[in-house]
């Protein structure tokens, strides 16, 4: 198991060969039917309208474009990938990090507050680690909204997560998943924003397709391919088996790991990452070994941050179909 192994079923490559024969025959290699067939399936697993990018990256500047954070604050946990800092810095926001919690590894809902206190932010950056929902997303996106502050989900490991009936991305006004080739279910590159707010559907598909027709739109070319879409396709499909292997083995790996994160009640996580708090001979590592604000030279202290960073490793947790 220690062995990295991308989450795609051989059972599903004849499809995939027959569902690429029929785009070759098409002569429609992008926006064209599995484009929409993807972000239809995708839309109907995470309960909200959804819109396909070329990478995570597209879909997220896309929605802090639309959001106009320009010239503003945006929060960010420091324990995250650094796209989520690097996105914002993009989109010409100003980035200011919060610390986490040592229980989820997600963002501290009273460093939070403290945070809106002191740099009065326009929007927030709520992202979920290792595959479960954010253990106080639900005091995070009621603290937002009372405050007028934007929440974005960063949902790049949230597959399959389910908590309190919601889906990752539906706490906040958007949320943004990547298919990149670790992921869950990968397309190699992809990803997917989704949002109730039909304004900011439209706004997305133009902003994938250079603002295209009008042009009203500043965008470039973030398109998805109709070959990465049925990949997409066909992984969706394959997510709730995906996410019940994985259950079962991390239900294995609860005896062995009593130190570990433990989830709430009810909460389903998709297990991107199996974490636990005691250093182990088969591990695949950390999360993230090396904090965002350390990385960017950010004179700040997160002691919670700086903890996980080192005290957190991850069992080898893939699916895998001979094992099914």
């Amino acid at each position: 198991m220690g062995r990295f192994t991308i989450g795609f079923d051989k059972r599903d490559v004849p499809l995939l060969h027959r569902y690429w024969d029929e785009i070759i025959a098409s002569e429609r290699w992008t926006e064209g039917p599995f484009t929409q067939r993807f972000e239809e399936a995708w839309g109907e697993h995470v309960g909200q309208p959804a819109v396909a990018f070329s990478s995570w990256a597209g879909a997220a500047l896309a929605a802090l474009e639309y959001f106009n954070v320009r010239g503003k604050v945006v929060l960010s946990p420091s324990n995250t990938f650094m796209a989520t800092p690097l996105v914002t810095l993009q989109a010409g926001a100003r980035v200011e990090f919060v610390d986490c919690n040592r229980e989820d590894l997600c963002m501290s809902f009273q460093d939070l507050k403290r945070q809106v206190e002191r740099h009065q932010p326009a929007a927030v950056w709520l992202v979920h680690i290792g595959g479960h929902i954010a253990f106080e997303a639900e005091q995070i996106a009621a603290f937002c909204r009372e405050r007028g502050i934007v929440l974005l989900e960063d949902c790049a490991h949230a597959h399959g997560a389910l908590w309190h009936g919601k889906r990752a991305g539906q706490w906040g006004e958007a949320g943004v998943y990547s298919f990149y080739g670790t992921k869950t279910i990968t397309t190699g590159e992809g990803g997917m924003l989704v949002t109730r707010h039909g304004d900011l559907v439209e706004y997305a598909r133009k902003f994938r397709n250079y603002g295209k027709p009008d042009y009203a739109v500043r965008g470039l070319n973030y398109r998805m391919s109709e070959f990465t879409a049925a990949i997409g396709l066909v992984q969706t499909r394959r997510l709730p088996e995906i996410i019940e292997f994985k259950q079962s083995l991390a239900t294995k790996f609860d005896a062995r790991h009593p130190n570990r994160v433990r989830l709430p009640e009810g909460m389903i996580s998709g297990y991107y990452k199996y974490i636990v708090f005691e250093e182990i001979p088969d591990s695949t590592g950390k999360v993230y070994d090396t904090p965002c604000h350390r990385i960017m030279g950010y004179d700040i202290h997160l002691a919670n941050t700086e903890w996980v960073s080192c005290h957190h490793w991850c069992v080898p947790i893939y699916y895998e179909t001979s094992a099914a």
